[in-house]
């Protein structure tokens, strides 16, 4: 499955998304940015988008969640641990109250793998947050890997950007 993002004005993406309505595609309000991703089996719409493979998901996409992207750095000798990681996750999440989808994006032009969660709200990420199966996948190494010394896999810094979807109602 191929992934796309793109940002741009919140009208122009509007205006693109409902003129492809057979397209799956999310637009999404973030700090200061207008974010649209695009999921689909074929080439995408978009002009210059960022584009992704996806390795793992569960979950389809609505217009009306809290969306987290864990944007994490990966070197290319890591890429293979990193996705052997979430292709044997425990699956946890997709039991988690307000749960609605869930992918893991390889990056085609960079080094910078996406973590893509949606949410009912955000106070519902934040429970996922708080809760046991949260600290159980982000244990700094699984149980199976305990005794096996492993090198760091990440070339660079994570960190988590936020959007809401903005329903056309408001």
């Amino acid at each position: 499955m191929n992934f796309y993002m793109t940002t741009g004005t919140y009208d122009f993406m509007k205006k693109m998304r409902d003129k492809y309505p057979q397209e799956t595609m999310v637009l999404m309000q973030g700090e200061g940015t207008t974010l649209m991703m695009h999921e689909t089996e074929g080439k995408t719409i978009f002009q210059t988008p960022r584009r992704y493979e996806v390795v793992d998901g569960t979950g389809h996409f609505n217009e009306k969640g809290f969306f987290v992207l864990n944007n994490i750095p990966v070197s290319e000798e890591g890429r293979p641990i990193f996705e052997h990681r979430f292709k044997n996750r425990a699956g946890a999440i997709e039991n988690e109250p307000g749960y609605i989808a869930f992918r893991v994006l390889r990056p085609l032009d960079s080094d910078t793998y996406i973590v893509l969660t949606e949410w009912e709200s955000p106070a519902f990420y934040e429970q996922w947050k708080e809760s046991q199966a949260f600290a159980k996948a982000h244990s700094a190494k699984p149980e199976s890997e305990v005794s096996t010394q492993l090198p760091n896999i990440f070339s660079g810094v994570s960190h988590i950007s936020t959007y809401r979807a903005k329903p056309e109602e408001e």
